[in-house]
């Protein structure tokens, strides 16, 4: 869900999913949207208003979090290329603390050139950058003085508290498609988050199987790197095929719209889960 002034609000539609008995609520991260163009819509056409009005999203998920008790935060996905670590691990911990332990952290590494550059990363290399900060912020994270050494991130011994309520962490969820992301959720996530559309392309079946033997080749066990695939049809065959094929998690996507539009889809989701005996 793309939060704006002029949807519906966090809390509002938290409480209305926790009613319904869904599992999370996830909010995309833009921080801005240069208007130069140097990299392509990726669903093509103009970029939708949404993701220049978008809401912080540790913010919104905090206010869904503070009227609910069971719905699950997540971050649909942090972009970690334009964030700082220190200050980052922090903000997770705290949601995560806030939150009693239902904070998802999904990550990833953007697709717009001109907005990761205006905050001072190189596009080429971002995926090691990404990879530093996330190593950088595990450290922080689950040792009582951690420091950390790379080419991007480096600094000595240091202090941190609060440490996430989660042990050893928040799960890293780590967004991207096949088979780069999925390598790069292999090597340091505890998870994977690909697109419907862009798993259709290649067959669901067959890329998911992928992934689990990449997991086995590099030494991880499958079961510790759950699925999670957004932006789901509304189809009830789609559903199946999913749990079929071993998903761990779908996730559907919302208009950032007000409640008169949101309550009937969502409204037609909880009777999809219910017919999935959900």
């Amino acid at each position: 869900m793309f939060f704006t002034t002029d949807s519906m609000q966090p809390a509002e539609l938290g409480r209305a999913l926790e009613e319904r008995g869904f599992e999370s609520l996830w909010v995309p991260e833009h921080t801005h949207i240069p208007s130069s163009r140097k990299t392509p819509y990726p669903a093509g056409g103009p970029l939708i208003r949404p993701y220049y009005d978008i809401m912080d999203p540790f913010l919104a998920l905090n206010a869904a979090a503070t009227v609910t008790t069971h719905l699950k935060i997540g971050t649909g996905i942090a972009l970690v290329t334009q964030r700082d670590p220190i200050v980052t691990a922090k903000i997770v911990s705290t949601i995560d603390q806030l939150s009693a332990g239902r904070f998802l952290f999904g990550v990833g590494n953007g697709w717009n050139q001109d907005e990761i550059e205006n905050h001072g990363t190189d596009f080429a290399s971002r995926h090691k950058l990404a990879r530093e900060r996330i190593e950088a912020m595990k450290a922080i994270w689950t040792q009582e003085e951690p420091e950390y050494h790379g080419e991007f991130v480096n600094f000595d011994k240091m202090k941190q508290w609060p440490k996430p309520y989660q042990r050893p962490h928040p799960p890293v969820i780590v967004g991207g498609a096949f088979p780069y992301a999925a390598k790069r959720a292999i090597r340091y996530g505890d998870g994977w988050i690909p697109h419907a559309d862009r798993l259709e392309k290649d067959g669901v079946g067959l890329l998911i199987s992928k992934f689990r033997q990449m997991a086995v080749e590099a030494g991880r066990n499958p079961a510790s790197l759950p699925i999670t695939v957004f932006r789901v049809p509304e189809e009830i065959d789609r559903l199946r095929f999913c749990e079929e094929a071993g998903i761990d998690r779908i996730v559907f996507s919302l208009p950032a719209q007000g409640r008169d539009a949101l309550m009937p889809i969502i409204d037609r989701w909880a009777e999809l889960k219910h017919r999935m005996g959900r």
